[in-house]
């Protein structure tokens, strides 16, 4: 009976590893995520580098545009406009953009959140809090620099990174690139 019985367990083991091993990553939204909000009611979730990461890692049918930027950086503030654009022209199809801001803590309440008033983002706004840049910057891309403007743009296996600022025509074709493949 125990030599027939362990077998069994092994097997049911096994197809319960691989249909977990199936799911989709998501970002954890049952745990309490900290947040700022701003004047208007507008939520801001902050996020770690191990809470931002299920963003960078969606295998799906979804085209993502992943910003990473900051109120200080006048080539990111430039290029913001055509990363809302993009999301406001394709929001009937499988795409999603997030912008993610790296500014300092000690600027959220007197730099981002006015800034995030006064201009309405349609896009997903998430701030990313993690001071161990050295430790995450590579895992988003190893040939990252660190610069802002950055970039990811990935749809399932297919993944581009740019460390660059975008021109509204550039930045479309890039997205183009990945958007309509496969």
């Amino acid at each position: 009976m125990k030599k027939t019985l362990f077998p069994l367990v092994v097997l049911l083991f096994m197809a319960a590893c691989k249909e977990q091993k199936k799911k989709e990553v998501q970002p954890d939204v049952t745990n309490e995520v900290q947040e700022v909000t701003d004047l208007l009611g507008g939520k801001y979730p902050i996020y770690d580098f191990k809470g931002l990461q299920p963003f960078l890692e969606q295998n799906n049918d979804t085209t993502y545009i992943v910003n990473f930027w900051a109120t200080w950086c006048e080539p990111c503030v430039a290029e913001l406009p055509y990363f809302e654009d993009l999301g406001k022209n394709y929001s009937e199809e499988k795409v999603s953009v997030i912008l993610v801001d790296l500014d300092m803590k000690r600027a959220w309440e007197n730099r981002l959140l006015p800034f995030l008033e006064k201009r309405q983002l349609s896009s997903k706004v998430v701030i990313l809090d993690d001071p161990k840049q050295n430790t995450w910057i590579p895992l988003v891309d190893e040939e990252w620099g660190g610069g802002i403007p950055a970039t990811l743009i990935y749809k399932g296996d297919e993944r581009q990174f740019y460390e660059q600022g975008f021109s509204k025509e550039e930045l479309l074709t890039a997205f183009l690139e990945i958007h309509q493949s496969k």
